[in-house]
């Protein structure tokens, strides 16, 4: 299956190239937005409108200041250093999801503080809403043609021209799948009902990190990193681990039910 050829530039206006990538970022926070928006008009939910604006906004600062700070540290500290305004070009993709978990984390606390409300309450109404951004993003990793996965022969293989001529897992629209719908319905699901401080980021750590370590076994490493022990083991199975041992000591730890 060939790659279908979309053009990462979705408007050329004059000199100004706007690209699929930042477009998709900007529609997953408006989706945030909305989404948050009607979650704070359910009864009970201690949250309004203008706190999901806040909130909004202090997630974004952190997962674009995170995620490319994050994939500068992670996987290419190098080429940052030697060409540190490089990452400030966004549209060019490179992000890191760890990254930017570790900047929403800090913006949260930032938001939290500032608003009254403890950090587990935010995280919280936040986690349910991270896989619409997944989704979107990893659509948008689709389209720039990167992040592929390993060389398969099973027939949904896709021949991406930037990865050369054999067919690869499209690791990025699993990833959609899973981190993205599959997580968001869990998240929706559970989160229904009244649940103890931390548990719905504790279930949101511990699933996306089990669903981003099974993707890693069929997702190309880093072709500066490669492999991390054996021929398996990646960087993305490293930062994948803390997480989901967070994750899952959030989930069994005891705590008051969320008010």
């Amino acid at each position: 299956m060939n790659y279908p050829e979309i053009d990462p530039v979705a408007l050329q206006i004059g000199p100004i190239a706007i690209h699929w990538y930042g477009l998709m970022y900007l529609l997953s926070f408006l989706l945030v937005y909305l989404l948050g928006n009607y979650r704070a008009k359910q009864p009970g939910s201690g949250w309004n409108k203008e706190q999901v604006s806040d909130l909004v906004f202090f997630s974004a600062l952190g997962v674009v200041l995170g995620g490319r700070l994050g994939y500068a540290l992670f996987y290419n500290f190098a080429s940052y250093a030697d060409n540190p305004l490089n990452i400030l070009k966004v549209w060019e993709g490179g992000m890191s999801f760890h990254g930017g978990l570790i900047g929403v984390t800090v913006a949260t606390m930032l938001f939290a503080r500032s608003r009254g409300k403890t950090f587990l309450q935010v995280a919280d109404f936040a986690a349910v809403l991270a896989p619409v951004g997944l989704f979107l993003g990893r659509i948008a990793n689709f389209i720039n043609q990167e992040l592929w996965g390993r060389v398969t022969d099973m027939p949904w293989g896709i021949i991406f021209p930037l990865a050369g001529t054999q067919p690869r897992h499209p690791s990025m629209l699993y990833e959609a799948l899973l981190e993205g719908i599959v997580l968001f319905a869990i998240l929706w699901w559970f989160s229904s009902s009244k649940r103890s401080a931390g548990k719905v980021a504790g279930l949101f750590l511990w699933v996306y990190g089990a669903f981003r370590f099974l993707v890693e076994f069929v997702r190309e490493p880093d072709a500066h990193i490669g492999f991390l022990a054996g021929d398996w083991f990646t960087t993305g199975h490293l930062l994948c681990l803390p997480m989901m041992a967070i994750g899952l000591w959030l989930l069994l730890k005891r705590s008051s039910i969320n008010p």
